[in-house]
């Protein structure tokens, strides 16, 4: 059987990536990517000329089953996304719960995250946090959401398109 590893990729700057994230993504059979058009530039800059194959949000029902039998033929497989760890706000959790119940060989190597350098610069405190990825893009389940964190002492991290942030930090002005 193959082994599934869930690769961290840089978050901004190409050389945030670790040495063994490269040798993972040199080393593998095939390299499933969030979006082939970044994940090749990555490649590109650390000479791996690995096969990569879309692995996304819209299409990962679909290729489940196929990439399962990839790796029981004995195919090691990376799975990236466009940046940052595999999993986290990113498509994987499908495929990571599919390799489980399989009993597939998989590992998640450490690397980039966005959460933790975002946490230690904010200037909150850092001994307890929350991590609740992205809120709700309507506004009404957005106000529906925030108000569950009225009285919530930890520090709490969402993450938010830089397109939506002013309108967020308005409603979070009004509801918190």
């Amino acid at each position: 059987m193959g082994k599934l590893y869930l690769v961290p990729t840089p978050i901004g700057n190409l050389k945030d990536i670790t040495l063994r994230a490269i040798d993972v993504l040199a080393q593998v059979d095939l390299i499933l990517a969030e979006d082939t058009r970044i994940t090749k530039k990555l490649l590109k800059q650390y000479k791996i000329n690995t096969k990569t194959k879309s692995y996304h949000i819209y299409n990962e029902h679909k290729l489940l089953n196929g990439i399962v039998d990839l790796l029981i033929s004995d195919k090691n497989i990376a799975l990236v996304s466009d940046s940052g760890s595999p999993c986290i706000s990113d498509p994987g959790f499908l495929l990571v719960r599919e390799v489980i119940r399989k009993g597939i060989d998989f590992e998640s190597l450490p690397g980039a995250s966005s959460i933790i350098p975002a946490l230690t610069q904010s200037g909150f405190p850092t001994t307890n946090f929350i991590f609740e990825g992205f809120l709700p893009k309507k506004s009404s389940e957005l106000k529906s959401s925030l108000s569950n964190y009225n009285y919530e002492t930890k520090t709490i991290i969402f993450f938010e398109s830089p397109h939506r942030v002013k309108k967020t930090l308005k409603v979070m002005r009004d509801v918190l």
